[in-house]
């Protein structure tokens, strides 16, 4: 099998996820304003109990899962150029942050959105090889 998954073309393996997780992200980091969501109720009411849950730091963790599955991705994608992943994880969110300081005038493209997201790429990554290594070692 995982010889029949190498010969299947890169956009194949990750069709489905490309479809899906792409438009998320441009809806999410090319809307012209900030958007919450509307959690920001939940987030003063759970703030009572957890005040170390600042709205920077939501946005900080949430910066970070939104690029986790980009690392998954590339990592998926290019299993045999995987040191790829981080500078292609880099240039997006370099793109992004660059096009919303460009474009988007309610948008305010921050340093700590580059690490975040840069952060996200590379856990995706590292959860990639961490389950392989793993997955390999029970078949091993």
């Amino acid at each position: 099998m995982d010889d029949e998954r190498r010969q299947r073309p890169w956009w194949r393996r990750v069709s489905t996820w490309a479809l899906v997780y792409v438009p998320v992200v441009f809806y999410i980091v090319f809307w012209p304003d900030p958007s919450d969501f509307g959690i920001s109720p939940w987030l003063r009411e759970i703030r009572e109990f957890a005040p170390m849950l600042t709205s920077v730091r939501v946005e900080f963790a949430a910066n970070i899962l939104l690029f986790v599955p980009l690392g998954v991705g590339l990592a998926l994608m290019l299993p045999r150029h995987r040191y790829l992943v981080a500078p292609l994880g880099l240039l997006a969110t370099l793109a992004i942050e660059g096009i919303q300081a460009l474009l988007l005038a309610g948008r305010s493209p921050t340093v700590i959105d580059l690490v975040a997201n840069f952060a996200g790429a590379c856990v995706g990554l590292v959860g990639v090889a961490a389950f392989e290594a793993l997955f390999r070692r029970r078949t091993d």
